[in-house]
């Protein structure tokens, strides 16, 4: 197993497998308990748009830091910053200052963190084990996401959000730990034709961000809707589609290494497609919406190494991964506001939330035919 000798990959991984926990606990929570708090449904999404855009105008500041301080030390301060979110997020009720303070917070939080992770993912891993790699950290995370819902349902129904939101601010903390044993990654100040390399990623994180907000989170809360509002049967449902995907993780990464990723994009936009249609069909209803979410670790299984084996081969290749991805989490923000801001706008003249989950479908088609090309053209090439 070569893919497993590149140790700062592996801490990497571990840093990202700790972190799971918030984000696959906590984090699977913040928009449906903004939901509970007395946020309405279309301000949800409008809250959720102005974080994006938020991280769309900050973003380049991640550049000149990185430069300055080392792409680590700033993903290190990213994780430290994401640690503030769950506990503000304990105290919001209903639409107030509490909810104003999340929503910045998480936008230079979420800014510092993702993007350099990307970027740090990309420049220490390797390219011809990219797909292992990025399925042994899915699976990791589909295992830490058996658990951690089930454990946030109960803690917020036991102890209430201050204690739970509390708990998941301090495992954040831990998950600092592994990347303090990785390598310094310099970040050039000068880059020529860093931003030109990143327009294929740009694309592609657009049509992903259109994607999740339509798929992911317009569906956590219908999900959340069907069961009654139910803190413990949603944490519940979510486990069962983690214990899903644990095994499809490690298999679709091998599939793509060994130079099947044109079959591996048919497989992945098939069950991406179909699941996308089958949600749209079971919000309501709660046994369908349970079957529909677990078919959601499939596709995580199969779409997450597919696009993300070519985003991060692509930023390695770049001039610069950090600015590389300085753009592309640009473009992912600037898809999924759109996105939020339509199914708000949409929910708020009186459609169905399936609306918004069934937009994700143009996401799907435009991601599924660049993603082709660039398979297309790698297979070619080798």
């Amino acid at each position: 197993m070569a893919y497993f000798r590149n140790s700062d990959v592996n801490l990497v991984n571990l840093h990202f497998g700790i972190r799971a926990v918030s984000i696959y606990g906590a984090g699977a929570f913040f928009f449906v308990f903004m939901l509970k708090s007395g946020v309405a449904l279309p301000l949800v999404l409008v809250s959720l748009a102005c974080i994006l855009a938020g991280r769309f105008i900050i973003r380049p500041s991640v550049v000149f830091l990185a430069a300055r301080y080392g792409l680590r030390n700033v993903l290190v301060f990213g994780t430290l910053l994401n640690a503030v979110e769950a506990p503000l997020l304990g105290e919001v009720q209903g639409v107030g200052s509490a909810l104003v303070a999340f929503c910045i917070v998480s936008s230079v939080a979420d800014t510092y963190y993702w993007t350099t992770y990307h970027a740090y993912f990309a420049a220490v891993g390797d390219h011809e084990h990219r797909g292992h790699q990025l399925g042994v950290r899915e699976a990791v995370v589909a295992i830490v996401g058996i658990i951690s819902p089930l454990v946030m349902g109960f803690a917020l129904v036991a102890f209430g959000p201050r204690i739970a939101f509390g708990t998941t601010a301090f495992i954040q903390l831990f998950s600092v730990i592994p990347l303090l044993f990785t390598p310094r990654v310099p970040v050039v100040r000068i880059a020529p034709g860093a931003f030109k390399a990143a327009i294929p990623g740009m694309l592609l994180f657009f049509a992903d961000g259109w994607i999740q907000m339509g798929y992911g989170i317009a569906w956590q809360m219908a999900l959340f809707l069907s069961l009654g509002e139910d803190f413990t049967a949603y944490g519940g449902a979510l486990a069962i589609a983690a214990l899903v995907g644990v095994v499809a993780s490690l298999a679709l990464g091998r599939h793509i290494d060994a130079g099947h990723g044109k079959r591996a994009v048919w497989l992945a936009f098939i069950v991406l497609g179909a699941t996308i249609v089958f949600r749209g069909a079971a919000v309501g209803h709660a046994t369908l919406s349970v079957i529909a979410n677990a078919l959601g670790a499939l596709v995580a299984a199969l779409y997450t190494p597919t696009l993300m084996t070519a985003v991060y081969n692509l930023a390695k290749g770049s001039p610069c991964p950090l600015r590389f991805h300085v753009a592309t989490e640009g473009g992912w923000d600037a898809g999924g506001a759109s996105a939020c801001l339509i199914t708000a706008l949409l929910i708020y003249l009186g459609a169905p939330l399936a609306v918004g989950v069934l937009l994700s479908l143009a996401g799907a088609v435009g991601s599924f035919v660049m993603l082709r090309r660039y398979y297309a053209r790698t297979s070619l090439a080798t």
